[in-house]
């Protein structure tokens, strides 16, 4: 069976340079400058192209001929022998070719590099681009894939060829793949103690090592129903904030899945030796390391997969924001030609011509359960009312609150939404999300929290497999600009978890933060909140 979901289709349209000026807010790269990236403040790289691309002729995008056949994109470790020796002919390949070739692989790494860290500036604006921890971020790394796959294929005299993906939510995935420990698709900066046969933890914290497969397999499991489902009910949710051009445009706010399997996947890669777990742990050296391509596709699947288990609720259709539809990228194709593309070009797999085979997904029915009783939780509960009277307001004031422990608060539910009926709500398709809002880095450095929601015993709450876990907030270091720092909101989709703690009715629920690393130590948090979308 093939994954190949057409929903909401945009129609495509190339516009003309004039056009731009009605869609100010949409983000495009200013080609005529690249910048030094500092991805921590003792190190600078420069991912910049040998000359500026400004200086290049490009063409708009054009859909591939719709009579091609789909290349079929397939689980790595459902691959034979001929495909992976394909794979690697064509990797080899792209790494011989030299420098100034836009198609090398250096090259490829590079301008993962250059849209992560704000080595490119916006168009009209001295802002830097940032490609992560918004709304941008599937649809770009969609662009990126889709043309490396392209570039391989045209190394080897292949235009069926068509990439992997790393199929770390099936139990059958969930080691490093066999190939890329071969060859040219090894990489010299991964964790040593990660190697096969250890599962990857898709919720990975630098802390807790050491956990057998079969326990990691649940933790596994639990983390992709929360960050799949029962968290991310909502477009907002799933895509993250809404990112547009201009000083009003900027915001932080990744969606579910971008924190984690994405982030704490590229961490658990990347080696312990290297300060900023280089190669896959870093931002600016990320693709360096041919995982990255099986990784991101994987996560493209990610967003097809979401479309179909959550397009049934009226809230979720595509996005028709022409600022986002209309922000535009460039990219070189096999050919060595630049192109622009934009996101709407991106939207439906189909006009791509390439497909993912279907493969199970066993943590749709991973359902967690809630660590202790939902009346048991509730007495317990209320005796800490009595416990701890004087509560400090979810709003932590001017200069907020430092992560350096659990921060444990009560957060008041709004009273004119009790008072809607169940059926009420039911009808309007209403998502009740917990926002922890104001959150700032004081360093750029590698930061993880866990939330979680009427937690009776914190000293139990070591992961997902509890119904009481929200989410998390992951951060990955991409720059020390000062400009690029911005405070950060996490926002969780809570009515399932709510209606499976029995909470749904309550006036308020306890939220708990829980750091996991001693760099919390460098995070303030301004308070937390409750909205609710339709």
């Amino acid at each position: 069976m093939i994954l190949g979901i057409s929903v909401g289709e945009i129609p495509p349209q190339h516009h003309a340079v004039d056009g731009e000026k009605k869609r100010k807010n949409a983000l495009s790269p200013n080609l005529t400058t690249c910048d030094v990236s500092f991805p921590r403040p003792d190190l600078s790289v420069y991912c910049c192209p040998p000359k500026p691309e400004s200086e290049e002729p490009f063409i708009d995008f054009h859909f591939p001929d719709p009579s091609s056949p789909l290349r079929l994109r397939r689980p790595v470790h459902l691959a034979d022998g001929d495909y992976i020796a394909k794979y690697i002919k064509a990797v080899a390949i792209m790494k011989s070719l030299p420098y100034d070739d836009p198609r090398s692989f250096r090259r490829q790494g590079d301008r993962h590099c250059i849209y992560c860290t704000g080595a490119y500036k916006q168009k009209y604006s001295d802002l830097p681009l940032n490609v992560h921890r918004s709304w941008l971020f599937f649809p770009w790394h969609r662009m990126m894939i889709y043309f490396h796959e392209r570039i391989l294929g045209s190394l080897i005299g292949d235009d069926n060829f068509a990439l992997l993906f790393w199929n770390w939510d099936n139990p059958a995935g969930m080691m490093i793949p066999e190939m890329f420990m071969n060859g040219p698709l090894v990489d010299g900066d991964r964790e040593i103690s990660h190697f096969p046969p250890k599962f990857v933890d898709l919720n990975y914290d630098l802390l807790v090592e050491g956990r057998g497969n079969d326990e990691q397999l649940k933790m596994n499991m639990a983390t992709m129903y929360t960050q799949m489902v029962s968290g991310a009910k909502t477009t907002e949710l799933f895509m993250g904030c809404s990112y547009k051009a201009g000083e009003g445009g900027g915001c932080d706010g990744p969606g579910t899945v971008e924190n984690a399997p994405h982030n704490t996947i590229h961490d658990w890669v990347g080696s312990g030796l290297n300060e900023g777990r280089e190669n896959m742990g870093s931002f600016y050296s990320a693709a360096r390391d041919p995982i990255f391509y099986a990784h991101h596709g994987n996560l493209d699947r990610m967003w097809e997969v979401w479309r179909r288990i959550h397009g049934d609720r009226p809230y979720n259709s595509d996005i028709i924001d022409p600022d986002w539809l209309d922000s535009y990228f460039f990219f070189h194709d096999e050919k060595r030609q630049l192109v622009r593309i934009r996101i709407r070009d991106v939207l439906n797999i189909t006009n791509l011509r390439y497909a993912y085979e279907e493969v199970p997904l066993p943590w749709l029915t991973a359902r967690p359960q809630p660590s202790v009783p939902p009346k048991i939780a509730r007495e317990l509960l209320k005796l800490r009312d009595l416990d701890e009277p004087f509560l400090r307001s979810a709003d932590f004031g001017p200069h907020g609150r430092t992560l350096d422990t659990t921060i444990r608060v009560k957060v008041h539910r709004p009273k004119m939404h009790n008072k809607i009926s169940k059926k009420q709500k039911d009808y309007f398709q209403e998502e009740e999300v917990l926002v922890v809002y104001g959150i700032e880095l004081k360093e750029e450095k590698y930061v993880k929290f866990d939330v979680y929601v009427n937690a009776v015993d914190e000293t139990l709450m070591v992961g997902p497999v509890f119904r009481e876990f929200a989410g998390t907030f992951v951060n990955i270091p991409h720059s020390v600009r000062p400009v690029m720092r911005r405070k950060s909101n996490l926002k969780l989709g809570i009515s399932e978890l709510l209606q499976d703690l029995e909470a749904d009715e309550d006036e308020s629920i306890w939220v708990s933060l829980i750091p996991r690393g001693e760099d919390c130590m460098h995070v303030s948090i301004d308070g937390v909140r409750i909205e609710y979308m339709h």
